[in-house]
């Protein structure tokens, strides 16, 4: 009996087993892709981190006793030991702070950390030979050119300055290949004091020097731990082990941690997405089902009034009815099977990884499983509810009412969900609960009363139309306000079609979203990370990389200051930044510094020679001396004019650095003030009257520069030198301090002071009563101007300021800036840039671009689940329209028979053809434009923006995700899919209606 009945309904049971093959495929490709993909996010984490993150470091106060490898790998032991990692290896050293002293009386110490370390000449550059044998060291390039020791030298290296001398030579001067490497994350073996470390052969710590040095082991730890694959739990393994490891006496330092926080939170997004996308397809497919189910019920009632009729149990006659769901349900599973494995491979780009492989087979059985049970009892509890109809209504050929009360209670629950979804979606930043969905819940609610409102027009339509004669659309709209379940199907096409729309235009947002922050935080196209010797050397060649200033910028970016700074080339902002609306005018920090510049400047000085003009009004001889800075390389060079008697003089002064080009530019007078025998400074002032460069002879400055107040600065802190620029000479007289501290400097003002900033976020707590300043800029607090307020800023986000490189350095005097060197390159940057930049004298550590950034921020965990969800919006929009086709399919027979009864009356065959058509069109223009305008309505219902970073990162407001773009694509998408089975659903009953000959009146 069931295999007939199912031949019977052969094209009810062929969209039965179509919706159960959809549902399959859905629930099947979960767990193919979120098992790949939250792999491939983890990856992705551990891939960005930082070295030192991925390091486990442990360490021990050790003693040696004659034999330094005996303690060094019995402690290797015993950290391996207890501390176990799979596929990992502990990384051995030992590290003991000495001094570093020529001479035990009379010489200046420097601490110095004397170390060894496994495999060290494999992760550095020697120029030399390796140390091998007690005594053999070397020393990095900075340690070399401080201390002024060669391949060959002896290090006089103590345990304290008046100790007896480690001996120890040097064998090679070493360059670390690769700072940022795993190999070089403990801090225990780089600079920690004033000089990097003293590597050696491990045999010079039996030397008694030595003998207690600190015990270190590192374990780079395998990226599929990281990742947490199989369930691997890498902070569980350090927790059980630390008690013992404390035991022994080791201590372990564990940064690790806040990696395994970020690959938790993107799986676990990863999942939370993928359940949630899931869930809505799934329930959207057992609805389907249901109303498949319920509309396939007429020709089943016959079946059930015979069967009672026989006198069958209520339980037989469910078994009988509802078996005939089995075999198309379990086709439909079979056949979603592999259709699921190849959407999950193809989606997610590969397969799990393969100790995950037996994780996602399980999953594809349990989907599996679900899918078919679940909607095997939506068909019997359809099913269930004829039983309890008496035989005279199974046999009626009449239809029952179309609603129920229950149907209505349903609908108010719905409603009130929706209402409780958006008010969770507005009351925080990160929906929670029933917040997640709101946007989905929203859409349906509004499709429930849309639905009620095509009822009721669709029967007043219909008979006005019929009532003026216009046939074809007046029985279309009768059909759909008479379809028992034509409002479930209207409800679920629309709730597809507003899911679809949502689903392409928040990745279509999330798109957008990723390029804005990718552009907030490298600030251009393209940026990279230079080494410069100084920040006059950085910008000196980065200038000369780019002569026209249209490609490259200098950047220095310092966040360790408060507020955080910015210094670019601002002269070159608009032609390299990637500037947004939210930084402000891209003109305000240039126009003020070219404001503030005087129109004058100082010129360079390029002869050899310095000529100075100046009268000593003290009693004693004078000290003057002039600080310059080269242009070049950002040295500093320095003349003194020494033994000045009183009286009225000309002095000279060499500057051989001077004569390199570009020369070198002015920075400060520095006035020495002996303190006489009343405690007081040597009265007096000593006056300048005009500075030459000799050779080639030129002024440098004279009356009018001198004159100039605003030219001339003091220093920021202490009691400052008394200045006078009367009768065009600058007069500088020192103070009496008292306890102060007194000032002797007097800096040329070369740029606008204070020094304009543009300022994001509120001024610090420090910047009282207007009082803004810095102690970024030189010695003391720089005082600054803010021209500018602005949300945000490139690469500093909602709090810093923003400064003219150029006007900070010279502000700064001779002090060199701190912070990092970057280069910033419009999108039209050559490709040789990077090679001029490195003839001008750069060296590129990093390079990073938006297009690369973009690509991190796509492989977290919010995004790939986002992915996912388009394939489930897709199958959504699938059963929404084989809902539409099982419910033509149910009606074609009572229809067809009405259209052929009217034709007896008269109805023309093409009248007759168009209404059939025109009934299933009517609901599915009606259900494509519905889910349009929900999905219109619920974004600013529910404020719904582009879904949110993993992180939590809200620096620019997000955009909204329904463009007119990814409103029109799934409009076309839509309505392409739903036209098509609107057509397929018709044409059999167009084909009944044409086979019957017209009657005559």
């Amino acid at each position: 009996m069931i295999l007939g009945a199912v031949r019977a309904r052969a094209a009810q049971s062929f969209m039965v087993l179509v919706l159960a093959g959809l549902l399959t495929t859905a629930a099947v490709a979960a767990p193919w892709y979120g098992l790949t993909v939250a792999s491939r996010v983890a990856a992705a984490d551990v891939a960005v981190a930082p070295a030192a993150q991925r390091v486990l470091s442990t360490r021990m106060q050790g003693t040696i006793s004659g034999n330094a490898r005996a303690g060094l790998d019995e402690f290797g032991r015993s950290v391996t030991g207890t501390l176990v990692i799979p596929g990992a290896t502990a990384l051995l050293g030992a590290v003991r702070p000495m001094v570093y002293r020529p001479d035990t009386t009379s010489a200046a110490s420097s601490a110095v950390p004397v170390a060894y370390r496994d495999d060290f000449c494999r992760h550095v550059r020697l120029s030399g030979s390796c140390p091998s044998a007690a005594g053999q060291a070397a020393i990095s390039g900075d340690a070399a050119k401080r201390l002024k020791l060669k391949a060959g030298d002896p290090i006089p290296v103590r345990q304290s300055p008046g100790s007896p001398q480690l001996p120890l030579t040097v064998t090679a001067i070493y360059q670390i290949d690769d700072p940022s490497s795993a190999y070089w994350a403990n801090p225990e073996f780089r600079a920690q004091a004033s000089l990097d470390p003293i590597f050696t052969a491990l045999a010079t710590f039996d030397a008694p020097q030595l003998a207690t040095p600190v015990f270190a082991a590192d374990i780079d730890v395998p990226e599929p731990l990281l990742r947490g694959d199989n369930g691997y739990d890498l902070r569980s393994v350090v927790n059980a082990a630390k008690p013992d490891l404390l035991g022994d006496g080791i201590a372990i330092t564990d940064p690790t941690r806040d990696l395994q926080r970020q690959v938790r939170d993107d799986r676990t997004a990863v999942l939370a997405g993928l359940l949630i996308a899931l869930g809505q397809v799934l329930l959207l497919g057992w609805i389907a089902l249901g109303l498949a189910g319920r509309a396939t019920l007429p020709a089943r009632r016959d079946d059930v009034g015979l069967l009672k009729l026989r006198g069958n149990t209520r339980g037989d006659t469910l078994r009988l009815t509802s078996g005939q769901h089995l075999p198309p349900l379990a086709a439909g599973v079979l056949a979603g099977l592999p259709v699921g494995f190849l959407a999950g491979w193809l989606l997610g780009g590969g397969l799990p990884v393969r100790s995950e492989l037996w994780l996602a087979l399980l999953g594809t059985l349990g989907a599996a499983l679900v899918v078919l049970l679940v909607a095997m009892l939506v068909l019997v509890l359809v099913d269930a509810a004829m039983l309890r109809l008496p035989i005279v209504t199974l046999l009626r050929r009449a239809s029952t009412k179309r609603r129920g009360r229950a149907a209505d209670v349903l609908d108010l629950i719905l409603i009130a969900l929706a209402v409780a979804a958006v008010y969770q979606a507005r009351s925080g930043d990160n929906p929670t609960g029933l917040g997640v969905v709101a946007s989905v819940l929203t859409a349906l609610a509004i499709a429930l009363v849309l639905a009620r409102v095509l009822r009721s027009v669709t029967a007043w339509a219909g008979g006005l139309a019929v009532h003026q004669g216009r046939l074809r659309a007046g029985l279309a709209a009768v059909q759909v306000s008479r379809q028992p379940a034509a409002d479930r199907v209207f409800v679920l096409v629309a709730t597809a079609v507003a899911m679809l729309a949502l689903g392409a235009g928040s990745l279509a947002a999330a798109d957008q979203d990723r390029s804005a922050r990718a552009g907030v935080e490298l600030g251009a196209d393209r940026v990279l990370t230079v080494g410069a010797g100084s920040t006059t050397q950085f910008l000196a060649a980065v200038r000369r990389a780019d002569p026209d200033g249209r490609t490259a910028m200098a950047v220095l970016v310092d966040l360790n200051s408060n507020p955080p700074i910015l210094a670019v080339d601002s002269s070159r902002l608009a032609s390299v930044a990637r500037w947004r609306t939210e930084f402000g005018p891209v003109a305000a920090l240039p126009a003020a510094v070219a404001e503030g510049t005087p129109a004058d400047p100082l010129p360079l000085i390029t002869g050899a020679r310095l000529e100075l003009r100046l009268t000593n009004g003290r009693p004693l001889p004078a000290l003057v001396s002039v600080t310059l800075q080269q242009e070049k390389d950002g040295s500093t060079v320095e003349a003194k004019f020494d033994n000045i008697p009183r009286g009225e003089h000309t002095v000279t002064a060499a500057v051989p650095a001077c004569a390199t080009a570009p020369g070198c530019r002015f920075v400060r007078f520095q006035l020495a003030t002996p303190i006489t025998e009343t405690g007081k400074p040597t009265p007096g002032p000593i006056v300048i009257e005009g500075l030459r460069q000799l050779g080639p002879d030129r002024e440098i400055f004279g009356a009018a520069q001198l004159g100039d107040v605003k030219r001339w600065f003091t220093d920021i802190s202490g009691v400052s030198l008394e200045l006078s620029t009367a009768g065009g000479k600058l007069s500088m007289t020192a103070p009496d301090a008292g306890t102060q501290a007194a000032g002797d400097r007097v800096y040329a003002a070369e740029m606008p002071r204070p020094l304009p900033v543009v300022l994001a976020g509120p001024p610090p707590k420090e910047w009282r009563y207007d009082d803004a300043a810095s102690p970024r800029f030189g010695a003391g607090d720089n005082p600054v101007s803010v021209v500018a307020d602005v949300p945000v800023l490139p690469a500093l986000g909602t709090g810093g300021m923003m400064v003219d490189l150029d006007a900070a350095r010279r502000t700064a005097a001779d002090a060199n800036l701190v912070g990092a060197f970057q280069v910033w390159l419009a999108p039209d940057a050559p490709d040789t840039i990077v090679a001029r930049l490195r003839e001008a004298g750069l060296t590129v550590t990093a390079d990073h671009t938006i297009a690369q950034r973009e690509e991190q921020l796509a492989a977290q965990g919010g995004v790939a689940a986002a992915r996912f969800g388009l394939l489930t919006v897709v199958i959504a929009l699938l059963l929404a329209a084989g809902a539409v086709g099982i419910t033509a399919a149910a009606d074609r027979d009572s229809y067809a028979s009405q259209l052929r009864a009217l034709r007896v009356q008269g109805l023309s065959e093409p009248s007759a053809v168009a209404a059939g058509y025109l009934g299933t069109a009517a609901l599915v223009v009606a259900g494509l434009v519905a889910g349009l305008l929900a999905a219109t309505l619920a974004v600013p219902i529910t404020d719904l923006t582009a879904p949110p970073f993993g992180d939590g990162w809200r620096v620019v407001p997000p955009p909204g995700p329904l463009g007119p773009a990814a409103l029109g694509l799934a409009a076309l998408a839509a309505a392409a899919t739903l036209a098509v089975t609107g057509v397929l659903a018709a044409r059999p009953l167009a084909r009944k209606v044409r086979s019957e000959p017209r009657g005559r009146r």
